[in-house]
């Protein structure tokens, strides 16, 4: 049942109830889901929160991951995903966008519109994904900074940070970069792009804290299952484009079919039927909500 209407709306805040599913013994698996359908879909499927990735809003807005996205435009895909299914959200922050005051607006901004969580990374703008080469990264003790005025900002929100030093400063560097920000308040720590089971042995070893890890495809990351990730002492796994990814080869399929056939005949097995849409955006719940409201009374 959708957010709108549904009698169990959320009594905790979104922060409580992520920190809540992550007391849970098993790894927490959290998929992209960034639009307000996806996350219905997630839900559906049977996953407990939703993760919503800067190269998906991006990607979604026709642009590159650049950093170059606003924290306004940002609110604007938590709004719609944390409305329309009510799961904890945790959101990409990326470097905060911004220095410290700004990372605090980020904050206040983020949780009002829903997240639940976010991570922040310790690179300078222009960002880069973080399995792309010649990443920049800040100074360390300004990385710190940034994430002791994102807890500071916060209400409940679950603060993660991020760290891209792995390829620039080694293990070594990863790891006590990690240690300064949680010495910092975060409550998580998730070390990008790592490149063999090894690296994600390790830095499990060094690093005693919650920890994510990012299953992105097409990455410097093998392909692991989220058991297997589990097995080498991490506590949440996000697989942050994969659905815009498949929504995106799809629209492209559908496209070339018009073009090719002179319509969507040949396509419609691969559609979402309307029933199906109407079962999954809850219209016949708004039909009868609608109906209790405009009743007409007598006078």
């Amino acid at each position: 049942m959708p957010f709108l209407v549904g009698a169990d709306l959320p009594k905790q805040s979104a922060g409580a109830r992520f920190r809540e599913l992550l007391a849970r013994p098993n790894i927490l698996q959290i998929p992209g889901a960034h639009t307000g359908m996806a996350s219905l879909l997630a839900k559906r499927a049977g996953f407990e929160a939703v993760y919503v990735g800067g190269s998906a809003m991006t990607g979604t807005m026709g642009m590159p991951d650049l950093g170059i996205i606003t924290v306004e435009e940002c609110c604007f895909f938590i709004r719609q995903v944390a409305r329309a299914s009510a799961l904890p959200v945790l959101v990409d922050g990326d470097t905060g966008h911004g220095e410290a005051l700004n990372t605090m607006h980020m904050v206040r901004s983020f949780e009002d519109a829903g997240a639940a969580a976010v991570h922040i990374e310790d690179q300078i703008l222009p960002k880069k994904c973080g399995h792309l080469n010649d990443k920049k990264l800040a100074d360390a003790r300004e990385a710190a900074a940034k994430i002791a005025a994102a807890v500071r900002a916060r209400r409940d929100l679950y603060i993660i940070a991020r760290t891209d030093a792995a390829d620039s400063e080694g293990m070594d560097g990863a790891v006590a970069r990690a240690k300064l920000y949680l010495e910092a308040g975060a409550d998580a720590i998730f070390p990008e792009a790592l490149t063999s089971a090894e690296m994600f042995r390790t830095f499990a070893q060094r690093v005693k804290a919650p920890l994510l890890c990012n299953m992105t495809e097409f990455g410097r990351t093998p392909v692991f299952t989220a058991s297997e990730f589990e097995s080498m002492g991490y506590r949440m796994v996000i697989w942050p484009a994969s659905a815009m990814r498949v929504a995106a080869k799809a629209q492209e399929e559908l496209y070339a079919a018009i073009v090719r056939d002179g319509g969507t005949h040949n396509m419609l097995s691969r559609m979402q039927t309307r029933k199906e849409l109407y079962d999954a955006i809850g219209y016949g719940d708004y039909e009868k909500l609608d109906q209790t409201i405009v009743a007409s009374i007598a006078p």
